[in-house]
């Protein structure tokens, strides 16, 4: 079944069988969308802090244990951002066509290559009327793919420094000690760890871009779509 466009197996937008709105989200399919959405903006913040640290305060230090809070919370931001990416590759097994669109890219599709460019030039402008799409367009498919892999790159190596921490015979130095030593040191897959989440940050503000772009000037609903799980065509 094809995973772009109104063709195929889709339903149609034009002559006898004009679309409305369309089920395209199941729902752990959603909640695992802003499950991650909160677990990234907390990962993200405390991230940070833990890169560079709020300076020393005098005191007791029950009284002024605010960076332990805050690695707690970015540990804990950082399970639930594992077991949530588990389960999304899971649901796209068990869900429906469109939860497998970000998994099963079809990069060996000719026609797909030409709906992914006539997308960037629809991003470029270049492009007076845009395609409508049930679920993501060829570029979508490509973006959230990547943030796929860049998620997977973040909970390795934020596993392995959390490994570091534990000590030897922990699950997660068992499971993930090998990764510093991939890298060559600590400090380097603390690095590349930073990067990523930059990497991220971007992501995010691109995708946000996006995603009220065209629900502005396709006339087809993103936002809300992610909410109830209906894509709503305006025309």
């Amino acid at each position: 079944m094809k995973t772009y466009g109104f063709d195929g197996d889709a339903p149609q937008l034009s002559g006898q069988r004009k679309v409305t709105s369309v089920y395209v989200y199941e729902a752990p399919l959603r909640l695992w969308h802003w499950v991650t959405v909160l677990s990234i903006i907390v990962l993200s913040v405390t991230g940070y802090f833990i890169g560079k640290p709020l300076p020393s305060v005098p005191g007791e230090a029950t009284f002024n244990y605010v960076m332990g809070y805050i690695r707690f919370a970015h540990f804990t931001a950082g399970y639930i951002l594992a077991v949530g990416l588990l389960g999304r590759v899971y649901w796209a097994f068990v869900g429906n066509h469109h939860a497998r669109e970000i998994i099963l890219v079809p990069v060996w599709d000719k026609q797909w290559w030409k709906e992914f460019f006539f997308e960037i030039r629809w991003y470029l402008f270049l492009e007076r009327y845009p395609k409508k799409y049930i679920g993501h367009n060829p570029v979508g498919q490509i973006a959230m793919a990547s943030f796929l892999w860049i998620t997977l790159f973040m909970c390795v190596t934020g596993f392995a420094l959390y490994g570091e921490g534990t000590g030897a015979g922990s699950w997660a130095h068992s499971a993930f000690g090998w990764v510093i030593g991939a890298f060559g040191s600590s400090l380097d897959v603390h690095n590349w760890h930073r990067l990523a989440m930059w990497g991220i940050v971007l992501f995010v503000m691109v995708h946000v871009y996006a995603a009220i772009r065209e629900d502005i000037m396709s006339k087809q609903s993103m936002i809300s779509t992610m909410v109830s799980g209906f894509r709503m065509f305006k025309d």
